[in-house]
């Protein structure tokens, strides 16, 4: 967003807009809140506090899988759906970034075409940058202003599988994990913590050649189930068929979230988790941020690549060069001489 139009940016406004169910404003508000300018992150504040009374009537929903298994097709045949039962569908799709320009590479409205054309859904990809899970830093922000939007269903799409997907698990109601047909051993490499996160494991692709593989594989995860135990009194994980080249199965799967909502939404779970997710995404902020102000301070900056390479070479342990950098931010006058590095080069100068 250029400057001079993020200084324009009256976050009451926006805000109005956004709850009014203006999708340019909804778009708009997100860009703004993926900035990583201080000035936009100040607007962004504002509008966030503005927006927060109208949030929170939605169903969360973070769904992941290995490359391949049919993510998009599966959310544009669900979220079709979705939208057929008379609920509107919103659905962050976090994407690989791009190295060379750090933006969204496989471009998900392309992907989910017919879906990105109804009225009644909103697609926005996001570059996953360096956060772990392939979990955009402020997708939980962007959940907001999608429920303030008017939004029922919020979706969050995951790179795959192979990161911290603890990271979705914990920002959503629901964790789906969707699975390739396979037979006996070969269960695609899934780490048991994965399948542990699950609330519903829904085994895509269950047509032609590969129904009878599909069946062998739900029953596999069914019998591996039994073996773990549940996170939610409330709720048994179900492994459930489906094709999303079809739609066979959709609806069932659509019916186990509503099951999913109003049992964990009936005994207060839901509202529980999300406070918990609430404060745990209040100390992550402070990490990130204090991370961001730490490499951005200038004495600190000045004496990384000295202090960095004496812990390369072996002169100085991580522990102490860590807290001559804190001290460095801190502001301590008092740093100690260690390993060989002066303290006049970790003051920088």
């Amino acid at each position: 967003m250029p400057a001079a139009r993020a200084r324009a940016v009256d976050p009451e406004v926006l805000a109005d807009r956004i709850t009014g169910g203006d999708r340019r404003a909804l778009a708009r508000a997100i860009t703004l809140v993926e900035s990583t300018r201080e000035d936009h992150r100040r607007v962004a504040e504002i509008l966030l506090e503005r927006i927060l009374p109208a949030t929170g009537n939605s169903i969360r929903l973070g769904i992941t899988g290995v490359p391949g298994v049919g993510k998009s097709t599966f959310i544009e045949r669900f979220g079709l759906h979705v939208i057929g039962e008379g609920s509107r569908v919103a659905v962050l799709a976090v994407d690989p970034s791009s190295k060379r320009s750090g933006g969204s590479i496989l471009g998900d409205k392309t992907r989910m075409e017919e879906l990105s054309r109804h009225p009644d859904a909103f697609i926005r990809p996001s570059p996953a940058g360096t956060t772990l899970g392939g979990v955009a830093r402020r997708t939980r922000e962007s959940m907001l202003l999608c429920e303030a939007g008017g939004f029922d269903v919020i979706v969050v799409e995951t790179v795959g599988v192979g990161q911290s997907e603890t990271a979705v698990a914990d920002m959503v109601d629901m964790f789906l994990l969707l699975l390739l047909p396979a037979g006996g051993d070969e269960l695609q490499g899934i780490k048991r913590g994965i399948v542990e996160l699950a609330d519903l494991l829904v085994v895509n692709k269950a047509d032609g050649d590969l129904k009878d593989a599909a069946r062998h594989t739900a029953a596999d995860y069914r019998h591996a189930l039994q073996m773990l135990r549940g996170a939610s009194p409330h709720w048994s994980p179900k492994v459930q068929l489906c094709s999303a080249l079809t739609g066979k199965g959709v609806p069932e799967v659509w019916r186990s979230v509503s099951d999913f909502r109003h049992a964990l939404g009936g005994a207060g779970e839901i509202a529980t988790r999300r406070a918990a997710q609430a404060r745990a995404w209040m100390w992550s902020e402070v990490g990130e941020t204090l991370m961001t102000s730490l490499r951005a301070h200038p004495r600190v900056r000045a004496a990384i690549g000295d202090l960095e390479r004496a812990v390369s070479e072996g002169r100085l342990p991580a522990a102490v060069a860590a807290r001559q950098l804190l001290d460095l931010f801190l502001d301590r006058s008092q740093i100690p001489d260690h390993a060989g590095v002066a303290a006049s080069d970790v003051r920088g100068g």
